[in-house]
């Protein structure tokens, strides 16, 4: 339990970092009385969206919490709660420091892009630290509490207690992922298509009542959303790994091999804590700055991962999970290797998964970065018209999915032929790791993108706005980076929880005959069905926006044809208006949605098991969750580095190719990052949190039948 404690050591360590950093930020100049006017417009939408939001959660989150109490008991509606309030606390603390930051960006701007950049990131690392810190804090603190109590680490009421906590914080991810992207991309979306193709404004002209809103999402969407995602991954990821180590491991390792992932995650938010220090602009790019701190904290993990494995299990080449009779028969064990694996071996797992997530942030850079050929062939085609834009668009957001799914397969075979499906969990807790950094560099993003906002609508100098679009650009990329990294690391997560659900079946449900093979028409059943929630789900999120957005553009109209003045600015629009009208409309979208994964794996194990019996309802519902992962990670890759792409096409003509802002070239341009909105930011990244809630809901589905 010593391990267990300093992981919480360094959770508390990430924590304090995030408070010192933070008073840091708000020390810094708001600037001007008219910036700090915009910004506090922004902060005053954010937070007004935010309550409503999580008043309407709140009440999910309860029944929810009930439905916990009465069929698992007390420790996992514990856990379940706990998990959904920090879930929801991430969020609310990610959105507070980033409409504050904002307008300190803008200020710092004034002075130099290297200021700009160290005020942006740094409040980027808040909530990258504090997203890690509270994760962490979680999952052992409560891990923690239960085995002082007096329970087993590999016992039931543990396993179940995980479990639960892991379904607390992906209820409110979905809720907040979707909540904010519909939010953010419906203004977004509704305010360009009057002001930038009707009106022929700028990007955050004041005349538009809907530029308020847009930078509102930025943060609700973006920030909020976001660090609410990440804090579920790290969450689900590190709890998916210490269950299937309880099911799949017995003896004393099984206790050790627990631990093991909260103290992996614990050095590596010290070695994120280092890394922020290394973000310096130097004589390279803004990229490269951000990269430097990437990379020093991937380098400084590997010694640190070495260190946690060594500290759990001195000889690295003991094996552990050792199985006699597997041995004498030359059969792998349950976790997959013969005689089972070494702590040496889980280290290589541990670098493969540093080396997935390195890959997939260099892919999803190369297929959203402005200077790249994905980006520039998009850019190009839009030359031609509306329509050849939206074609390339579509043809990148395709192949972007190959490389990543590459990376992957390789990562899941080296992995498991090192240490079966313990080394694939425990390489997507690597990833995870490293999630303080990474959601540093995604919280960057929606702050320079309002500071560029700021800039504009209080009329700073030239200079500063070009400092401020150089840094949004970057942040497109970061953005797009972070989702990529996200939506790889659930793949290799839900894989876990797939297994999970294999395990849980054995163990629960012995005497029913399940048949997974694809002669079982309920296999085939359930795969279609897995396959088909990510479309539904996705084609949901997209209307959703649609429709609010088509709301705010009617809304700015109106507000035009009401006060003529406005567009000589004679007469303020009223932004609280436009920001009311897509925070209804937010949030009445996006509850359907988000009940999708939570009840589709009920309502197919029931009807399934009601036609054919209850071995093919698990078949069926197994198959279900393959579905959901196979087909959600194409998905959600698709509709995130397509969207990237689409957005930063549109900066490169902005910035000067092929007849710059205004021609019919940036026209097509705007169309496509229309289309590519809700792809990047509503439905792509909430796809991920879906996956996962999926496979979620079965395992609490199975303990619930079992009576545990």
């Amino acid at each position: 339990m010593d391990v267990v404690l300093i992981a919480i050591f360094c959770g508390l360590a990430a924590v304090l970092y995030g408070i010192i950093t933070s008073r840091q930020v708000l020390a810094a100049s708001p600037g001007n009385a008219r910036m700090q006017e915009i910004a506090k417009a922004i902060q005053e939408g954010a937070g007004a969206y935010l309550n409503k939001q999580y008043t309407a959660i709140a009440i999910v989150g309860v029944i929810v919490a009930v439905l916990v109490f009465f069929l698992l008991g007390t420790i996992p509606a514990g856990a379940f709660v706990l998990g959904a309030v920090l879930s929801g606390l991430t969020g609310f603390i990610g959105m507070n420091i980033s409409v504050r930051a904002n307008v300190r960006t803008a200020e710092a701007a004034r002075n130099s892009l290297q200021a700009g950049l160290t005020m942006a990131f740094r409040s980027g690392a808040v909530t990258g630290m504090l997203v890690a810190g509270l994760a962490l804090l979680a999952i052992a603190g409560y891990f923690y509490a239960l085995v002082a109590s007096g329970l087993e680490p590999t016992s039931r009421a543990v396993v179940n207690a995980l479990i639960a906590l892991s379904f607390g914080a992906s209820l409110i991810s979905i809720f907040a992922r979707l909540g904010g992207g519909i939010f953010t991309k419906a203004a977004d979306v509704g305010a360009d298509m009057v002001g930038k193709n009707e009106l022929g404004f700028d990007e955050d002209d004041d005349r538009n009542p809907g530029v308020i809103a847009d930078n509102v999402g930025d943060n609700v969407g973006d920030c909020a959303g976001m660090a609410a995602d990440l804090f579920e991954t790290y969450v689900v990821t590190i709890g998916a790994t210490m269950v299937l180590v309880a099911l799949l491991i017995s003896g004393p390792d099984a206790a050790s091999l627990m631990t093991l992932p909260l103290l992996a995650c614990g050095v590596c938010i010290i070695t994120s804590i280092i890394g922020t220090y290394f973000v310096r602009l130097g004589k390279g790019s803004i990229m490269g700055a951000l990269y430097k701190g990437l990379l020093v904290t991937g380098l400084l993990s590997i010694p640190a991962l070495w260190f946690a494995t060594a500290a759990i299990f001195p000889d690295m080449n003991a094996v552990i999970g050792l199985d006699q009779v597997a041995v004498a028969n030359e059969a792998p064990t349950i976790a997959g290797v013969v005689g089972g694996f070494t702590g040496r071996a889980l280290f290589y797992c541990m670098l493969v998964g540093l080396a997935v997530t390195a890959l997939i942030v260099w892919i999803t850079e190369y297929y959203t970065g402005t200077e790249y050929r994905p980006v520039q062939s998009i850019a190009k085609a839009s030359d031609s018209g509306h329509g050849t834009n939206v074609i390339q668009g579509l043809a990148v957001s395709m192949e972007s999915t190959a490389l990543p799914t590459l990376v992957i397969v390789v990562g899941i075979i080296a992995t498991y032929k090192l240490a079966g499906l313990i080394g694939i969990a425990f390489a997507a807790t690597a990833m995870l790791a490293l999630a303080g950094m990474i959601v540093a560099l995604d919280a960057y993003g929606p702050v320079t993108d309002n500071a560029g906002g700021i800039a504009e609508m209080a009329g700073l100098e030239g200079e500063v706005r070009q400092r401020t679009d150089a840094l949004d650009a970057v942040g497109n990329t970061t953005k797009a980076v972070t989702k990529g990294y996200a939506i790889g690391s659930a793949g290799l997560a839900a894989l876990v929880l797939f297994a999970t659900y294999t395990e849980d079946l054995s163990q629960f449900f012995g005497n029913v005959t399940v048949d997974f093979s694809l002669s079982n028409p309920y296999v085939v059943v359930g795969l279609l069905l897995g396959a088909l929630l990510p479309y539904l789900f996705g084609g949901m999120a997209m209307t959703a926006v649609g429709r609010t957005a088509q709301a705010v553009a009617q809304d700015i109209r109106a507000q035009f044809r009401e006060n003529p003045g406005i567009a000589d600015r004679s007469v303020r629009p009223d932004y609280a208006r436009t920001v009311s009208l897509v925070t209804a409309g937010a949030i009445r979208e996006m509850i359907i949605p988000s009940l999708l994964p939570v009840l589709a794996p009920v309502v197919v194990y029931f009807a399934i098991t009601a036609v054919a019996g209850q071995g093919n309802g698990f078949a069926a519902l197994g198959a279900l969750l393959m579905g959901v992962i196979v087909s959600g990670l194409f998905v959600a890759i698709s509709m995130t580095s397509g969207g990237g792409a689409w957005d930063n096409a549109k900066k490169v003509i902005e910035q000067g190719a092929y007849g710059g802002k205004g021609s019919p070239a940036h026209q097509a341009a705007v169309t496509g990052d229309t289309v590519g909105d809700p792809y990047k930011d509503t439905a792509g990244p909430a796809v991920n949190p879906m996956i996962k809630i999926t496979n979620i809901v079965a395992l609490l589905l199975l303990a619930s039948l079992a009576g545990h």
